[in-house]
């Protein structure tokens, strides 16, 4: 293909095309996807800034970018806030570079500290390289239930069991009500704030078909919820937590299983358990799990005299917001929680 490449802004009328080069792509992933702009701009009121580069009127590349204004991580350009996988997507050096260009004159147009891309893998480029705080883990399932239920670890697989006949039964949900609550437990416990309810039902509105929720009852009472993402032949439960008394019951197991065994009998073959920051209790569950570690390579370019964030649970500024949210009533934190996280974009 011949011709000068141009980035230009996505527009509604090109929304089918941006998709359908996002699923051609070796390295697309579901949050790559269209619908997540305005999922994000509804939801948080974040500027956006989704950009193509073409050649001859054919797609040749896609970069997702969210502006998140926080006080705590200041002024990121991210692809993707709220996201754990993004960057741009090309098919060809040019249009890479293009995309990369225009998110630096993205950034210095709108004076953000950063642009934060998050590839799955690296992709060689000179920006800063952050590679030892997250980690993703992914799988391939077995058409088989018993033999994705083998493939867990000895002992994780009793817990699993002994779940499975405890007498906790699941429901598919279609409504946000009972995920938001155990959800806002569930983050409060580890001291973060949750999202607000409205973000839930824009994610089932946009991505329908593609998602769902399970949620896990102990006698009529809701202890695990879990909402997943589908896509290609993968499933990503993604926004997924239980109550305090959820450990105990293995209802958080539980929870997972019916993830898995439904993802396979409905023909997925991949399983994306997401992403976790090393050395956390998410990161060790999963890998109890059996899931290998595959660490996160996530790139920045930071204007002059600004520098890349640490979120890390491990920073004292944090670690005193955090110890004190977890004492917080419920109540407290499900009013605050959803004013505060819309500044967080989930940051490095």
């Amino acid at each position: 293909m011949t011709g000068a490449v141009r980035v230009l802004p996505l527009t509604d009328a090109l929304r089918p095309g941006w998709d359908a080069f996002v699923l051609a792509h070796p390295d697309g992933t579901f949050f790559h996807r269209a619908g997540w702009q305005s999922v994000i701009g509804q939801s948080f009121g974040h500027p956006t800034c989704y950009l193509y580069a073409e050649r001859a009127g054919v797609i040749t590349g896609v970069l997702p970018l969210v502006h998140v204004k926080s006080w705590l991580f200041g002024s990121s350009l991210i692809s993707t806030a709220f996201c754990v996988y993004g960057g741009p997507l090309s098919s060809d050096a040019e249009s890479g570079r293009a995309l990369r260009d225009a998110a630096v004159v993205e950034m210095e147009r709108r004076r953000a500290d950063r642009v934060e891309f998050r590839p799955r893998t690296g992709s060689g480029s000179d920006w800063v390289r952050i590679a030892d705080r997250y980690a993703t883990f992914r799988r391939t399932l077995d058409p088989d239930p018993e033999k994705n239920l083998l493939a867990i670890p000895r002992k994780q697989r009793a817990v699993v069991r002994k779940a499975i006949n405890s007498g906790l039964t699941v429901e598919r949900d279609t409504e946000v009500r009972r995920l938001h609550q155990v959800y806002g437990e569930s983050v409060r416990n580890l001291g973060s704030p949750v999202f607000p309810r409205r973000y839930f039902s824009a994610l089932l509105d946009e991505f329908d078909g593609c998602a769902e929720i399970l949620t896990v009852l102990d006698r009529g009472e809701p202890v695990a919820a879990v909402l997943s993402f589908f896509y290609r032949d993968e499933v990503l439960p993604y926004y997924g937590g239980g109550t305090r008394s959820a450990r105990s019951s293995g209802a958080n197991d539980l929870m997972y299983w019916e993830v898995m065994r439904r993802a396979s009998g409905r023909g997925c073959r991949n399983f994306d358990f997401g992403r976790s920051k090393v050395g956390t209790g998410a990161f060790d569950f999963k890998k109890n799990w059996g899931f290998t570690p595959e660490p996160l390579v996530y790139e920045f370019k930071v204007r002059s005299g600004c520098a890349v964030p640490d979120a890390s649970p491990a920073n004292p500024k944090l670690k005193f917001y955090i110890d004190t949210w977890k004492r917080l009533p419920l109540s407290v934190t499900n009013f605050i929680g959803p004013r505060l996280i819309q500044g967080f974009g989930l940051g490095a």
